[in-house]
């Protein structure tokens, strides 16, 4: 589905107590641990294709529900979303780039030339929907050309995805709201030369990890009057149709952190702007969908900081499902086994949910 290309909405800030009783209700759930829910049926109005039967858990698609806590969703079998030919997308072993074009400057903030690489896919007839990669790295390092988006982008190529890698300014020389100030300004820039790279500007959703997924969860839950939108291209939107946040924070406020955490925060934030800096902060009715993904063991940014994305995701009633890795660590590292969804099955997870709402 389509989104509104400009929307306005209050800054929305949420009282300590709903935390605390998400954090308690989180802490009481990973106690007892994490039951399989009872099989539930996909609702009518979204189709799905039938795979064949998995021995492994993966994750149940889940319908959005009003609550007020975290939900946690033990993985159990895969989503799928109804396509045209899913052989032309299913297919996260390909190496081959299309036409691509190296080292675009989206922008200037700050005095900086803000780079971007963009790829596109092959035999493109019509406008293609696109995605943009925000890259992690703490606020303060990593690349457009990083690992994960050289992994994942030649499946979104396939899908008949035009995939764009941003670069945005780092931590400590430039402090937030820099990083998602250029964000905003790359999606700007890739609707205003739509035409030029041959896209539907009104079907555009990004994805990322990490602080990269921090960005991305906050590009889609903000709009024009968080103040975020300075710069070039302003008479365009910065919203996006769909969000892939792999392991985000998204609270920012939650005050118990191990040195590891607080480094990183201090490193790009001062205190007062963290409610400022958080994608729950943001949360209204028209957000767009969000697959949220995030590793069981993840010791760098807790399992709940995406379990609260996602309650105040579907109490909002926002489409969003949550995928938890078994195994895996940050970065879908793994710990104590094979992660499970397996690396090639997340890539072909984040394209059929990208297909789903954005073709």
């Amino acid at each position: 589905m389509t989104q509104p290309l400009s929307q306005d909405k209050p800054l929305k800030r949420f009282p300590l107590p709903i935390l605390l009783l998400g954090m308690l209700s989180l802490a009481c759930s990973l106690a007892g641990g994490l039951p399989a829910p009872a099989p539930t049926s996909p609702p009518t109005s979204r189709p799905y294709m039938a795979l064949p039967t998995q021995a492994r858990p993966t994750y149940v698609p889940q319908v959005p529900t009003l609550t007020s806590t975290p939900t946690l969703i033990v993985p159990t079998v895969f989503p799928t979303f109804e396509v045209q030919e899913e052989s032309a997308y299913i297919n996260p072993t390909a190496t081959q780039l299309p036409a691509s074009l190296l080292d675009v400057t989206y922008c200037s903030l700050g005095g900086v030339e803000l780079k971007m690489d963009a790829h596109f896919p092959a035999d493109a007839g019509q406008p293609a929907p696109a995605v943009v990669y925000v890259h992690g790295g703490g606020w303060s390092a990593g690349s457009r050309r990083d690992m994960e988006a050289a992994t994942q982008t030649p499946a979104l190529l396939q899908a008949g995805f035009a995939v764009f890698t941003i670069d945005y300014r780092l931590a400590p020389r430039h402090m937030f709201p820099a990083m998602i100030q250029d964000v905003k300004c790359a999606i700007r820039s890739i609707r205003a030369h739509a035409v030029d790279y041959n896209i539907d500007p009104g079907q555009i959703g990004a994805w990322g990890g990490s602080a990269g997924g921090h960005l991305v969860a906050l590009l889609g839950t903000s709009d024009e009057n968080a103040g975020f939108d300075v710069g070039e291209y302003l008479e365009y939107s910065s919203r996006v149709q769909a969000v892939v946040d792999l392991y985000g924070p998204a609270d920012l406020t939650l005050t118990a952190l191990t040195p590891a955490q607080e480094e990183l925060l201090t490193n790009a934030f001062t205190p007062d702007q963290y409610e400022l800096a958080s994608p729950v902060t943001y949360v209204t009715t028209d957000d767009p969908p969000f697959l949220i993904l995030h590793g069981e063991k993840d010791s760098l940014v807790p399992l709940e900081q995406s379990a609260i994305l996602y309650s105040r995701l579907t109490s909002a009633n926002i489409p969003a499902t949550l995928v938890i890795v078994l195994n895996a660590g940050h970065g879908f590292n793994p710990v104590g086994g094979q992660p499970d969804p397996t690396p090639e099955d997340i890539t072909q997870i984040i394209v059929r949910f990208f297909v789903r709402y954005l073709k």
